[in-house]
């Protein structure tokens, strides 16, 4: 009996070395953190998996295309009615027909959404059925079937997680999401494509803009026109403010402040955000009747501004008013909130007031305390997918 029980004992000793021998040659990943403190035996060893991350420069980010690992592609054909069984495939380049609609006639939108890591390396999306109402608008208008909200936030979601390495840092930056809704199917006369494809891919972002931004008021391009594609997301309301875009760049500016197409004497947006006009406890806003896009952020800041106790109202908005603003901010996904430096029409330039002390940057830091999970949302505009 006792050469039996010395038996048991010599074995457990040989397997806790054998465990010993193992856990001293195993290399831990630098982002498995032991819970408790110097543990013996691998029975009572637990770690917390902390958040792996690309081989990224966080710091550097700006607003440009860094390849991650996947996207989501979902396709509908003429014989089908309806979108159904997507899939995650490798980031990459998509084959398409010469004669596709998207590429003959421009019938495409698409949408931008923001994925933002926590303090506690969670993953949080800000008002993604937005977005996807957004689009279900706009596919309407273009004669285009759309995914449904559920499909929508699913494939969003998925493409994240997927891509989940590519979530900056806690307060260095955002994961961009950009869904697409194109015409795929082969299409030579003008008429709504046969096929579809819905994309959503990702990049890892940081400041749209990064210095001052200074507005040039473009007297003679129309962004929009009523009746037109302004007032959603169609692939095809961009590229043609390119030139004086290009051209005002080239003249030291930020981005283009553009007028209505029936007088030419009232704002309405810059080439990608929305524009705020701040006058003693009034924010105003350019009210969006077709022309001008209906953005998320600015639904947001709308919010939160009144809930800081300001009047905020949307309505037609004279050029001149600028002239004696407190202050100007401007709104968008890729922007966020940030204040106007200047703006510039018919050379004459307004500069107004920056910093911290200024409302943008107060509606700044709510918004991204929010979108952050820094700040309580008591809205329900956030949705931890992580």
């Amino acid at each position: 009996m006792f050469m039996f029980s010395r038996s048991i004992c010599c074995a457990k000793l040989n397997q806790l070395s054998t465990f010993e021998t193992l856990f001293s040659n195993l290399k831990l990943r630098p982002y498995a953190t032991p819970l408790i403190g110097p543990l013996q035996t691998c029975e009572s060893r637990i770690y917390r998996e902390k958040a792996e991350y690309a081989n990224v420069n966080w710091d550097e980010l700006g607003f440009a295309l860094t390849k991650t690992d996947y996207m989501y592609v979902m396709n509908i054909t003429e014989e089908e009615q309806k979108f159904f069984n997507g899939t995650l495939t490798r980031f990459g380049n998509i084959e398409m027909c010469p004669s596709s609609g998207i590429l003959n006639y421009g019938q495409g939108l698409f949408e931008g959404l923001k994925a933002y890591r926590k303090e506690d390396e969670g993953i949080l999306l800000f008002r993604p059925q937005e977005n996807a109402l957004r689009m279900k608008i706009g596919a309407d208008r273009m004669c285009m079937p759309s995914p449904t909200v559920d499909q929508f936030i699913d494939a969003v979601k998925k493409t994240v997680l997927a891509n989940k390495r590519w979530v900056p840092p806690y307060g260095r930056g955002s994961l961009y999401v950009r869904p697409l809704l194109m015409g795929t199917g082969r299409n030579l006369g003008v008429k709504p494509s046969s096929d579809y494809t819905f994309l959503v891919y990702a990049s890892p972002v940081g400041n749209y803009h990064k210095g001052d931004l200074n507005l040039m008021v473009e007297d003679n391009v129309r962004r929009a026109i009523p009746g037109g594609t302004g007032g959603i997301k169609a692939v095809t309301n961009y590229s043609p403010v390119y030139k004086p875009l290009t051209e005002a760049k080239a003249k030291g500016f930020s981005d283009l402040l553009f007028l209505d197409a029936s007088t030419g004497s009232n704002i309405e947006e810059g080439s990608a955000c929305n524009i705020f006009i701040l006058k003693g406890n009034v924010i105003s806003t350019p009210t969006t009747h077709g022309t001008i896009l209906p953005g998320i952020t600015r639904k947001s800041i709308m919010e939160i501004a009144s809930d800081f106790g300001y009047q905020v109202e949307e309505r037609a908005i004279p050029i001149k008013e600028v002239f004696d603003a407190e202050e100007i901010f401007c709104t968008g996904t890729a922007m966020v909130v940030k204040s106007v430096a200047s703006i510039t029409y018919q050379g004459k330039r307004i500069e107004y007031k920056l910093g911290a002390e200024t409302l943008a940057q107060k509606l700044h830091a709510t918004l991204t305390g929010i979108q952050t999970g820094l700040i309580e949302d008591k809205l329900g505009w956030t949705m931890l997918i992580d």
